[in-house]
């Protein structure tokens, strides 16, 4: 049987085909040769490298040790209060049916005692008094003439021209209009006080701390219309309990810091006679000085804290930033004589400036890292720079570790 000629297509076919089957047979032999390590390599000699120091004794930082400081700190004892007004002054209207006219002093202002702070329409007042003014007048004429009348009757007593009945009408006519001149005296008195009612005036120097009159309004009496801080004298009712008072004395002087962050220097003028039996605490009044001498310092109705200042004591210090807070807790690192610091929780207390009480915890003659202490852990190996100031910054960086 003859066989079909193949056609040029399919010779290119063919051709192709095979030359794909030739490079797929090449790519799989190299890469039996690369998976395949090389017999005649021979390892090359390197070099001996110098011995490694473990990392665990390397120092992990360069530190600065001191000693703790024995210093003479304050003792104080805190406590919370209000400040209010030495005394606070109600001033009110002392007549009744008057027109508020003017008013001559607002909130803040110093006053001194005496001055004018409101004047009410005294116009009927004023015709009051000229009424009483007359009516007195007439009095003193009745009175004038009732005298000579019974001065004469009185002169003719012996000679029997009157009788002794007539002799005593003239006798009390002239009582009678000596007391009606003196009753007529005192109406024009009454007159002239509510005149003089009609300008309310300042009790006592000191500064205006509420206005609740207006103009127009017509007052009765006891009214109220300001209200004075008498000599603009302020004072802090500090609470105590009763255990603390007995700490106190007049004369203690006292640091306030107020809700706006200022301090106010007062002093103990008074503790309270008595206890409160549902809280067991007591007042405590410290002066303060004058409103119109420290403006925004303290005012009156602010909440402050203070610190009663009973003197000072020894106590044993370090550093503030030789202190480390973990856990809610303050430790500190004590250098041990293997140059290994171990880890130490304390109990602080009072605070100066920079320096911190410790009550327990700590021994006098112990070194405390007062450089670096924020980067150490318990049992790690330092390095100690020598001749370090206690305020110099950390000498280096932590090393690797």
């Amino acid at each position: 049987m003859a066989m079909n000629k193949l056609s040029p297509k399919n010779v290119l076919v063919l051709v192709a085909g095979l030359a794909l089957l030739a490079a797929l047979a090449l790519w799989a032999t190299r890469q039996r040769a690369a998976s395949q390590p090389a017999a005649s390599a021979k390892p090359t000699s390197a070099a001996p490298s110098a011995p490694s120091v473990p990392a665990a004794s390397r120092p992990v930082l360069t530190v600065a040790v001191g000693q703790p400081e024995a210093l003479r700190l304050p003792v104080t004892l805190a406590a919370n209060g209000n400040i209010a007004a030495w005394q606070e002054a109600i001033i009110s209207a002392e007549t009744q049916g008057l027109r508020l006219q003017d008013l001559r002093a607002g909130v803040g202002d110093v006053v001194r005692a005496g001055q004018v702070l409101a004047v009410f329409a005294s116009e009927s007042v004023q015709a009051d008094v000229a009424q009483a003014q007359a009516v007195l007048l007439e009095a003193q004429a009745n009175a004038t003439d009732a005298l000579a009348n019974a001065e004469r009757a009185r002169s003719l007593q012996d000679s029997g021209a009157l009788s002794s009945q007539q002799i005593s009408q003239y006798l009390t006519a002239a009582q009678t209009a000596q007391a009606r001149q003196e009753a007529a005296q005192a109406m024009l008195s009454a007159q002239q006080l509510r005149a003089r009612q009609a300008q309310v005036l300042a009790p006592a120097a000191g500064v205006i701390s509420a206005r609740l009159a207006t103009v127009g309004a017509v007052a009765g009496p006891g009214t109220e219309l300001f209200r004075l801080i008498r000599e603009g004298r302020l004072e802090w009712r500090a609470e105590v309990t009763a255990t603390e008072l007995a700490r106190l004395k007049p004369g203690t002087p006292v640091l306030l810091t107020t809700a706006t962050g200022s301090q106010v220097q007062g002093r103990v003028r008074m503790l309270a006679p008595t206890v409160d039996p549902q809280t067991r605490s007591a007042l405590v009044y410290v002066d303060l000085p004058p409103l119109q001498s420290t403006p925004g310092a303290a005012r009156p109705g602010m909440f402050a804290r203070g610190e009663f200042k009973l003197g000072d004591s020894q106590a044993l210090t370090v550093p503030q930033r030789a202190l480390v807070v973990r856990d809610g807790f303050e430790f500190v690192f004590v250098l041990q004589p293997d140059q290994r610091v171990s880890e130490v929780k304390v109990v602080t207390g009072r605070r100066l400036g920079e320096r911190v009480e410790l009550v327990s915890g700590l021994a006098p003659a112990a070194r405390v890292v007062t450089q670096g202490a924020g980067f150490l852990n318990d049992g790690d190996l330092v390095q100690v720079a020598e001749g370090t100031p206690s305020g110099a910054p950390a000498v280096s960086a932590p090393a690797a570790r």
